[in-house]
Order: C-alpha cells, then sequence, then structure tokens
C-alpha cells in the first residue's frame, strides 16, 4: 500500500493506475472528511469497498464527477432544482440524488484540489464513500480510517488532517417533478438551499 502526499508530483498518475484495476480501491482527502473511491464500472473494486466498511449491500455509493458538465451528460434527465443547487454548491460539501432511469443516484463534485485534479485526470467517474466502518464517526485523518477499515486500501492520498469540526455532506433527494427533501444535514443549511432557488 503506497501512501503518498497530495503535492508529490506523481501521485496523480500513480493512482490513476491504482483506479485502472478491476479491483483497485483508494484513501482520498475531501474537504469534508476521508473516503473510499475505486472506478464506478469495477464490480471488484465496489464490492471491496462495501467489505472495507462492512456496509449494508442496500446502501448505494454516491458518485464523484470532475465537473458539473460531467454530470449533466451522465444524467441527461436531471431536474431543473438539482441543477440549480449544483450551479450553487458544486463544487462543494454537497450530495444530489437524482432520477437515474428507473432509479436514483447520489453525485458530488469535492471542493478539494487535488482529488479534483485525480478526478480530471482519470476520466470517469468514481463511486465513493466514507472511509470508517458503516455506522462509526467519519475519520478526519489517514490514520483514523486505516485503524477503523475492516481490510486496507491499495493506496492513500495523504492530505493531511481534516478539521475535526468538519462534517460530511448535505444530502438532498430531488425527484423527478423537481420536489426535495433533505435526508442528512450538512454543511449546507437547509436556508441556503431554499436561497438558491429563490
Amino acid at each position: 500500500m503506497e501512501r503518498i502526499p497530495c503535492a508529490d508530483a506523481s501521485a496523480v498518475a500513480f493512482f490513476c493506475d491504482v483506479l485502472r484495476h478491476d479491483d483497485g480501491v483508494l484513501l482520498v482527502p475531501t474537504e469534508t472528511v476521508y473516503g473510499l473511491v475505486c472506478d464506478a464500472l469495477h464490480e471488484a473494486a465496489r464490492s471491496k469497498i462495501y467489505e472495507m466498511k462492512r456496509r449494508p449491500a442496500s446502501k448505494l455509493l454516491t458518485l464523484f464527477f470532475a465537473s458539473r458538465e460531467a454530470a449533466d451528460a451522465a444524467f441527461p434527465a436531471m431536474p431543473e432544482t438539482a441543477k440549480r443547487f449544483a450551479a450553487a454548491f458544486c463544487p462543494g460539501p454537497v450530495t444530489l440524488i437524482v432520477p437515474d432511469g428507473d432509479a436514483f443516484t447520489g453525485f458530488r463534485i469535492p471542493d478539494h484540489p487535488a482529488l479534483l485534479n485525480l478526478l480530471a485526470a482519470y476520466g470517469r467517474p468514481l463511486a465513493s464513500t466514507s472511509a470508517n466502518l458503516s455506522g462509526e464517526p467519519a475519520a478526519h485523518t489517514v490514520d483514523e480510517a486505516l485503524a477503523s477499515l475492516a481490510i486496507p486500501p491499495d493506496g492513500v492520498l495523504d492530505g493531511g488532517a481534516i478539521p475535526p469540526d468538519s462534517a460530511a455532506s448535505t444530502v438532498i433527494k430531488i425527484e423527478r417533478d423537481g420536489a426535495w427533501s433533505i435526508l442528512r444535514l450538512g454543511p449546507v443549511s437547509e436556508d441556503m438551499l431554499r436561497a438558491a432557488l429563490a
């Protein structure tokens, strides 16, 4: 398991190579907490994340995108409400759950330069979740994350300590008709969301 600082010149190229493996999983910093990511299309890697976290199969992973344009392309039927939230808060600590065919899928654009660089260089969305055992507190340092996980990741992008008062993203579900509800309150408040639609 390689542990490379965000500022290392070789970090992005190395971790793109890890992500290309069918079961490659990385521990990465975000602006909120440390997270686990893998190629969204690699079933073996997604399964490994569930093992690492002991996460129930019913709890879906979130997609990380490098830009709003990438998210728009992935969800062509995204409601206007979701587009307005994305324009106001992405990149940032907001997860939007939007219609995706017959189901719903959550996505986020993290506001962390090293992670955005990795997403842009890799060129594909990443499946993601927080780097802790399911139901346990979120990790704000690499060591906290590694101590919590049942299985170690294949690589670590070390961004140093995240402020301990950083909260996980606000999660909003947007229905096909544009109606919305907050599933988890985080750094973005209900008042901020309403103001974005005003």
